[in-house]
């Protein structure tokens, strides 16, 4: 029988993403305060792929010490602009902001993956994407977010790129399941090599 398998991440895209590429896996959602390891790691003048590696690890371990023989996958996504790190808005106003920073500039993506086996990490990957904002008008941005708010309110930068976001970009240089939020080819590489799936 093969090595079970949890995302740890209540990620409606990432588990889209696993199960469309033929993988049986559970869904375990960690107890992990973010915000606080954030701030904490950004008071240090941590890099923001540290803290994305850092938060990532952390949920993986934490419901990997509940299910050591499985496979446990955490995962975290930063957004990092001028040394600022984004989280995900929590008002409109909140979004907009966020969204006028980065209309006109370049930002970077990381997406963090780390699995966990018996509370220990055994993988990890982080990959990193630029992303460039065109320059779009005050109009649009107001119309877009009237269009979109209830589903952007989830993703930090408040844009998602499979969505009507993709509409704000000019440039992407990366992977796109990175720009998702999860590294999955290397992820599906490593799933693989395990014997855990078919190669």
């Amino acid at each position: 029988m093969s090595q079970p398998l949890i995302l740890a991440s209540g990620s409606e895209i990432r588990q889209v993403l696993l199960r469309n590429a033929g993988l049986a896996f559970e869904v375990e959602k960690p107890r992990v305060d973010e915000e606080t390891v954030r701030h904490a790691m950004q008071a240090e003048g941590a890099p923001p792929r540290d803290v994305a590696d850092m938060l990532a690890e952390l949920k993986a371990q934490k419901v990997s010490a509940k299910f050591p023989a499985a496979l446990v996958i955490g995962c975290d996504q930063v957004l990092a602009i001028d040394g600022e790190i984004f989280a995900k808005p929590e008002t409109r106003d909140e979004a907009r902001a966020q969204l006028e920073k980065l209309r006109g500039a370049q930002h970077r993506l990381i997406s963090a993956a780390v699995i966990c086996e018996g509370g220990r990490p055994v993988w990890r990957k982080i990959g990193v994407v630029k992303m460039t904002m065109r320059d779009f008008s005050d109009a649009y941005l107001d119309a877009y977010l009237d269009r979109n708010w209830d589903s952007i309110q989830h993703s930090v930068g408040a844009y998602k790129l499979e969505e009507e976001g993709v509409r704000l970009f000019e440039r992407i240089d990366g992977d796109y399941f990175t720009v998702l939020g999860l590294p999955l080819l290397e992820l599906l590489w490593f799933l693989g090599n395990r014997g855990v799936i078919e190669t």
